[in-house]
């Protein structure tokens, strides 16, 4: 069975903005997180898809293992023996920038879903008549 080139244009086009939109939930995830003691950031790994032809689909999420920065606040509940605590390791200008790219990915496939739609619609006009 062969797929029609307009449908499977669509079809990555599609799985790029679910993929992308992943990933900016995680984003808005580590941005609300930032300021949490302890919490890791976390990341979208994503790796080709050979089943559907190019494109990328999303395989699971990582966490980010860099070390939060040490802080010393003896008085806080999760302070250890010494009386520090380790904050997050989100980076609020690389969350920012990673939420821009993810933002322009979408968009950047949106458009590519809007014009095969628009191809796929002018071939059934012609062939109509």
């Amino acid at each position: 069975m062969t797929i029609n080139p307009f449908k499977a244009a669509q079809m990555q086009a599609v799985a790029g903005m679910e993929m992308q939109s992943r990933r900016m939930g995680l984003t808005s995830e580590n941005i609300s997180n930032a300021d949490t003691p302890g919490y890791q950031r976390k990341i979208l790994m994503a790796e080709p898809q050979t089943a559907r032809g190019a494109g990328f689909r999303a395989t699971r999420i990582q966490l980010d293992e860099t070390e939060g920065v040490r802080q010393f606040d003896p008085s806080h509940p999760m302070a250890d023996g010494e009386g520090y605590i380790t904050m997050s390791n989100v980076s609020l200008v690389t969350e920012l920038a990673d939420m821009r790219e993810a933002n322009r990915s979408y968009e950047a496939n949106l458009n590519s879903f809007q014009q095969a739609r628009s191809m796929y619609r002018s071939l059934l006009d012609i062939l109509r008549r």
